[in-house]
């Protein structure tokens, strides 16, 4: 399995984040081929205390780098990124790699 992740910067608004994260962006995510699941993490601290770097991960999963390149190719894939590149482009950043788990010794 592979999670593209995207890591959100604090927004100057986060309402209005938010509103368009949900009513313009996700919508679009979820008609993405391939797609198996999203995870979202909004931050409330971090250990010791302080801000955290970041107001949200998204973490989206595919079967393989195949199906996630393949999604982003997409119409649907495209539409959701040029969505979302109207209203959080300059804080976005993205990583892609394999999930596995570990295990204890």
């Amino acid at each position: 399995m592979v999670k593209l992740v995207a890591f959100y910067r604090h927004p100057e608004d986060v309402d209005e984040f938010e509103r368009r994260y949900r009513d313009e962006h996700m919508p679009l995510v979820w008609k993405m081929p391939g797609l198996r699941k999203v995870e979202v993490c909004r931050f409330a601290g971090q250990p010791g205390g302080g801000r955290p770097p970041y107001h949200m991960i998204a973490e989206l999963y595919f079967d393989s780098e195949v199906d996630l390149q393949a999604s982003m190719r997409s119409p649907e894939g495209r539409a959701a990124a040029d969505a979302l590149m109207r209203f959080a482009g300059h804080i976005v950043s993205f990583a892609y790699g394999e999930v596995r788990q570990e295990s204890a010794r």
